[in-house]
């Protein structure tokens, strides 16, 4: 287990720099989740580091397999300066908790919801898991171990989370695209949904 988390510890750092902070969080019967800060300009980046200890397993499964399964970390990208946005700390180690707390696998197009602000002032109480690959690449393990996916997360308002269940991730990322929605915008109102 620690040495996965060295190795995805090391592809965070090639991709993303050094990063500036970092902060421990522990639930009752889970791991360690650690989530690192990274600046980069006028962006700020927060990396879950332990949710990919274990690999996810399906709920329904009788046992665990302690091996084999999709494994994954959570990165969320906002502009700096503009809200408390340090305070998605505990949010983000709560997301990266769940496979362990709730069996659930998080997978791309998947809607998480923290049920709070995800900072204060927050539009936002969910995210939207977005395709890996962009901004840090899987990382190989192994076999018969699966990658390490690098999932991004964006940020959905209550409207726009409402809207995903009925019409699709794709559409929705369609419609913020369509309308040149700056998903980093840690203040962003929703986007037009009629």
């Amino acid at each position: 287990m620690g040495e996965i988390l060295a190795l995805v510890e090391a592809r965070l750092l090639t991709a993303l720099g050094e990063p500036d902070a970092r902060a421990a969080v522990t639930f009752l019967g889970t791991d360690r989740i650690e989530v690192l800060r990274f600046v980069d300009g006028d962006v700020v980046r927060y990396a879950t580091l332990g949710m990919s200890a274990q690999p996810m397993a399906d709920p329904t499964a009788v046992l665990a397999d302690p091996v084999k399964g999709p494994r994954a970390e959570l990165v969320l990208s906002v502009r700096a300066g503009l809200a408390d946005t340090d305070k998605v700390l505990r949010p983000l180690a709560v997301l990266a908790a769940s496979p362990q707390v709730e069996g659930v696998v998080v997978a791309p197009g998947a809607s998480l919801d923290v049920g709070e602000p995800l900072w204060p002032g927050a539009p936002f109480s969910s995210v939207l898991v977005a395709e890996p690959g962009g901004l840090v690449e899987d990382l190989e393990l192994d076999a018969p171990m699966d990658p390490v996916m690098f999932l991004p997360l964006l940020p959905m308002t209550p409207n726009e989370a409402a809207w995903k269940r009925v019409r699709g991730a794709q559409e929705l990322q369609e419609r913020w695209l369509s309308h040149g929605t700056d998903l980093r915008d840690p203040l962003r109102g929703s986007v037009p949904l009629d």
